[in-house]
């Protein structure tokens, strides 16, 4: 067996539309497999990172690449593994929703097809593209995202002359706060709220100017107005959520999201996974009616970290 001495990251997707009728109910979807013919198989849509993108664009752009599709990303589905000779192969997968395309057959795909999930199960060529599927049904594919995220960096509080709520984004901040905007618009991000600190408005800044749109001020969403009444700040998150169907991209600070999504993975029933809850984080969160389902921990914007 040939020893293993290089990893590789990759990423792609479950690329899916409603069926004919319009219906996303699981039995109506149509799922967009692919056939290389350097292997002559049959996969989902995926492929290798580039230098400086992270893996959310990787996704993005490899999708578009291989099956013409413009997609929004939602829930992440998991990661598989596996060694190509003395290579360790990781691939990172994320429903992705179809906005619209046309496909080109290429010398890397030739063929692409529009098949109900029975006859994807069938059709797919490996094991590991058939687990990914088989996550991918475990909840519905048209669930509602919610993208709550840690202001970015805004150097010290010790440090900083005047009125806290005041203190601005730093250099790395500033550079976190443009890595933010294609990661939450590649989840479909389209309004913009933050509690009421300057570096949280900042943070959203760059991505509030792509989208040309109002920035939304939330005085529940601060570290005081947690401490003091978090029933205020619990019920303005879950009002948030609630607002279908566009995608709310939230903004707060790093005393609030912690026990914010501890109690609401409690009182949803979901798991969390760990977190490291840095300045630029996002959580992309889940919701099927109103219920937090999944939620998944993006550790930073920047592809470096």
């Amino acid at each position: 067996m040939a020893k293993t001495t290089k990893s590789v990251w990759a990423a792609g997707g479950v690329v899916w539309r409603p069926g004919m009728s319009g219906s996303t109910a699981a039995a109506d979807l149509e799922l967009a497999v692919v056939h290389r013919p350097r292997y002559d198989d049959w996969t989902l849509p995926k492929g290798k990172g580039e230098s400086g993108e992270t893996l959310i664009d990787t996704a993005v752009r490899e999708i578009a690449e291989e099956t013409g599709q413009h997609v929004v990303l939602g829930r992440y589905l998991d990661d598989v593994h596996y060694d190509l000779g003395s290579t360790r192969k990781h691939v990172r997968y994320w429903s992705a929703r179809a906005t619209g395309g046309t496909f080109t057959a290429g010398h890397e795909v030739d063929d692409l097809r529009w098949v109900s999930v029975d006859k994807a199960r069938k059709l797919l060529s490996y094991p590991l593209d058939r687990a990914i599927l088989q996550e991918f049904t475990r909840l519905p594919a048209d669930l509602h995202t919610f993208l709550l995220v840690r202001h970015a960096k805004a150097g010290r509080r010790s440090r900083y002359k005047g009125d806290d709520r005041l203190r601005p984004l730093d250099k790395v901040g500033r550079a976190q706060a443009a890595a933010l905007v294609p990661l939450l618009l590649a989840f479909g991000a389209a309004r913009i709220h933050a509690a009421d600190r300057v570096r949280c408005e900042q943070t959203l800044e760059p991505l509030r100017a792509r989208l040309d749109t109002e920035l939304h001020i939330e005085p529940d969403l601060s570290e005081e107005a947690y401490r003091t009444n978090p029933t205020a700040t619990q019920r303005r998150i879950r009002e948030l959520a609630s607002e279908m169907p566009e995608t709310l991209a939230v903004c707060s600070q790093g005393k609030v999201i912690p026990p914010l999504m501890d109690w609401w993975a409690e009182q949803d029933g979901i798991s969390l996974p760990k977190a490291s809850n840095r300045k630029g984080s996002v959580w992309v969160l889940s919701l099927d009616d109103g219920r937090l389902v999944a939620a998944d921990h993006i550790a930073s914007p920047l592809p470096t970290d």
